[in-house]
């Protein structure tokens, strides 16, 4: 309905209230919940996403497939919000946020309809998924040896591309995040990865890493494309690698460690700023004027000389003479380097990145372990390894083009699993079986709970049944009757009971290798709860039907009504 009122204040804007605001926004996530649905688990279809332009995207991947899906309903951008945010902290489990948070808000619309407040079911929710956090360290248990990291990798990649090619990129996703891991002495403030301090994560249990503190950074690791072979034969090397040669040939492209130099800027004549015409009036005030230029850029090259760099890595252009006098110095240099490649230089190296040389000094230099150029098909490829945070390259190998990129997105989930391990290793059961073991220990809980929210609680336990329902359905199997087997089973034999989607029947996970990371569902659970209860707390949605005014116009009109 159209808003109206005596001022007009909102006589251009669309309001949708009360029920039918709910219902709006529960069916948006519905939809959203019903676009990713099938993707779920090792038998998860694939959706093919086509643009304005034709272009094709063929992925498995939930947040790959909301974030290039024009999504307009707010409602549903909430819950994506939730999902990046997701994908930002556990690298995994977007799908699994959207199902919970969609299946949260049908539930309580199904309360609403029996007459409990919006406010009780948010009280409810909040209640339980609390206990569920607190009840995923009784369910988990700490992993033990690269073996179970290597596994835990594997089964985030399940349905996913062909077996093959998953089993090569989660062995090279854990190689490249043992050689990104690093020790801190003083350990991370961010020890269980979601925010939480390690004070609050050693009250729980589940402190990260060892005593010292692990960290394991994946944005360290680059991926470049290669055209030609098979997604098998993508390959991890140690060290950046960048598509680069130096700039002059007298210049050494093998170095063995020394020195580095990162400049934000170029080592090049500077243009005016400013559009401005020069009056010449004698013969050599030109001659005069180039002199000073090059005097100008001399002093450059002098500070970068001075500071006795071995490398030298430069985000703009070179000139001529700056190459000539570097390389007279013995000095290698690297030009029109992007500002990404910059950055894990500098995180690779230590390196500082200074805008001008002349106020730069030795502090402002990295150090690095090696520095090498290879021919990579009739390409040079520039290979450098640091010895601060040293970095790593994944060489991504396909047929096509859509091929190379799935396969770099299944390698960036991959990474991300395996660093988030190493950092936190703690693996809970998967085929659904934490769901269920939280669903029935929260039904426990609910009965301690007195009032309404008492529902809401046993609403938010049949809510956590939609993994283990879902998973079902994708495997060709009755959802209720796998769920009643795996609870059934569950009650006698112990919390890691799951649904084996290769034998279709409840099995123990442990011995089916069937592992997640603890903080994947942890995340989930806060993630899709906060979306379930901002949702529920709507009542009122105003639908502007045209751009704001300008402050000085509204002020203008409310001036001309006096």
């Amino acid at each position: 309905m159209t808003a109206e009122g005596d001022s007009g204040l909102l006589r251009d804007t669309t309001r949708v209230t009360g029920h039918e605001a709910l219902v709006q926004n529960i069916e948006a996530a519905m939809s959203l919940a019903n676009a990713v649905r099938s993707t779920l688990g090792p038998f998860g279809l694939d959706k093919m996403l086509v643009d304005d332009e034709g272009r094709i995207l063929v992925t498995n991947d939930g947040v790959t497939i909301i974030d290039t899906a024009r999504v307009e309903h707010p409602a549903a951008k909430m819950i994506i919000s939730a999902c990046t945010i997701q994908d930002e902290v556990a690298r995994d489990g977007t799908t699994s946020t959207i199902l919970l948070a969609s299946e949260l808000l049908v539930n309580a619309w199904e309360m609403i309809l029996q007459g409990i407040h919006p406010a009780q079911i948010a009280a409810g929710y909040r209640l339980a998924s609390e206990a569920a956090v607190q009840a995923l360290p009784d369910i988990a248990r700490e992993m033990n040896g690269d073996n179970e990291l290597l596994e835990a990798t594997m089964t985030s990649l399940a349905g996913k591309g062909q077996s093959s090619s998953r089993t090569h990129l989660a062995k090279i996703a854990v190689k490249a995040a043992q050689s990104i891991t690093v020790v801190s002495k003083t350990g991370p403030p961010m020890a269980t990865g979601d925010g939480t301090l390690k004070d609050e994560a050693e009250e729980t249990g589940m402190s990260g890493g060892s005593e010292s503190g692990i960290r394991a950074d994946p944005t360290l690791v680059k991926v470049i494309s290669n055209r030609g072979g098979v997604t098998t034969d993508s390959h991890l090397v140690r060290g950046l690698v960048l598509a680069k040669s130096c700039i002059h040939p007298d210049m050494v492209d093998w170095l063995e460690g020394g020195k580095i130099l990162l400049i934000d800027g170029g080592l090049e004549r500077r243009a005016p700023s400013l559009d401005a015409t020069l009056k010449i009036t004698s013969p050599g005030m030109l001659n005069a004027f180039r002199d000073k230029d090059r005097d100008i850029l001399r002093q450059q090259v002098d500070a970068v000389i001075a500071l006795a760099p071995n490398l030298v890595v430069v985000r703009d252009g070179v000139d001529d003479e700056a190459r000539q006098w570097l390389a007279d110095a013995g000095i290698t240099a690297y030009r029109r380097v992007e500002s990404p490649d910059l950055d894990l230089l500098a995180r690779a190296t230590g390196a500082t990145m200074i805008h001008r040389p002349e106020s730069a000094d030795a502090q402002a230099l990295g150090t690095f372990a090696s520095s090498r150029e290879e021919l990579w098909y009739e390409t040079t490829h520039w290979i450098m390894e640091g010895s601060a945070e040293s970095g790593a390259t994944l060489v991504i190998c396909g047929t096509t083009e859509e091929v190379m990129a799935e396969a770099e997105r299944c390698f960036d989930d991959a990474l991300g699993v395996a660093c988030q391990l190493l950092e936190e290793p703690y693996l809970l059961p998967g085929g659904g079986a934490t769901h269920i073991a939280l669903a029935r220990r929260i039904r426990r809980y609910a009965e301690s709970i007195p009032g309404r929210e008492q529902l809401a609680a046993e609403g938010f336990a049949d809510a956590l049944e939609v993994i283990p329902r879902t998973l079902a359905e994708n495997s060709g199997i009755d959802p209720i009757d796998a769920l009643l087997q795996l609870v059934a089973k569950q009650t006698t034999h112990g919390d890691w009971i799951g649904l084996d989607a290769a034998s279709k029947s409840p099995e123990d996970m442990d011995e089916k290798a069937i592992r997640e990371p603890l903080r994947i569902t942890r995340q989930v659970i806060r993630g899709a709860t906060d979306s379930a209860i901002s949702l529920l707390r709507i009542d009122d949605v105003l639908w502007a039907r045209q751009e704001p005014t300008s402050p000085d116009e509204s002020s203008t009109k409310i001036d001309s009504d006096k």
